[in-house]
């Protein structure tokens, strides 16, 4: 990070993302006027379970993992959060502590909208509360979407719509774009609620078919149409059990 660097100099990063693009233009300036980079090594948390709302957080660059632990001390990973992903709205609605944890999957910088200003900036534009209520329904839209996948679809077809929904971090996919996905098969099978052994056994298929790459740490998808078929249940990407 060069230390002459702001926020707001993240600006067209940020508008690569879904959300933040469709808010209008006052609001993700005033938004990022607000923010201050921090910087995070691999494992350091970015805030922690139980912590008071803190405000709002976009991934500039690595990677963050949001994560919850059983009382046996397992841990349920919950998703990866890329550039140009946000988090930290539910807190801002409900001001209940934070629910799960969130730790740098490698070095990673975020900028950091803290809580007390961005209250206040919300008491001042009370119609700035719709885009964040936006930012909350398509999480929530996301969260709904992995429920349903685990009552009622297949293991091969969560894993597939699994990598699609992690590659689009990235930015838009079209036809025959490669995109390195880095997650490791443990922490996939740990997202899929599924076995590492039937992870391993759908990648290897998949691998088989020309979808996928395979790599230490990393998953390539090499035919995205292909993979897009097995999301829609048309293909065949091997054991059925979750």
């Amino acid at each position: 990070m060069k230390p002459d660097r702001t926020a707001l100099d993240y600006l067209e990063l940020f508008r690569s993302g879904s959300w933040f693009r469709a808010t209008p233009a006052d609001f993700q300036e005033r938004l990022l006027r607000l923010g201050v980079l921090r910087p995070l090594k691999t494992g350091q948390h970015l805030f922690s379970r139980g912590n008071l709302p803190s405000g709002l957080y976009g991934v500039v660059d690595g990677a963050i993992r949001l994560r919850t632990l059983g009382p046996s001390g397992r841990e349920a990973l919950l998703k990866f959060l890329e550039p140009p992903s946000w988090c930290g709205e539910i807190s801002l609605f409900d001001g209940l502590p934070s629910a799960h944890d969130a730790i740098a999957d490698a070095p990673t910088l975020v900028v950091h909208v803290p809580h007390a200003p961005l209250a206040a900036l919300l008491a001042e534009q009370p119609g700035y509360w719709y885009e964040f209520g936006r930012l909350m329904a398509q999480h929530m839209r996301l969260t709904l979407l992995s429920i349903d996948e685990v009552a009622h679809e297949a293991a091969p077809i969560r894993l597939a719509r699994r990598l699609l929904l992690i590659a689009q971090n990235y930015g838009d996919l079209h036809a025959h774009s490669s995109r390195v996905i880095e997650v490791r098969q443990e922490e996939l099978a740990m997202m899929l609620t599924i076995s590492r052994q039937t992870t391993n056994q759908i990648l290897k298929q998949l691998e088989a078919q020309g979808i996928v790459g395979l790599r230490y740490g990393e998953i390539e998808i090499l035919d995205l149409e292909k993979l897009r078929e097995v999301v829609a249940g048309k293909g065949d990407a091997g054991p059925q059990a979750s």
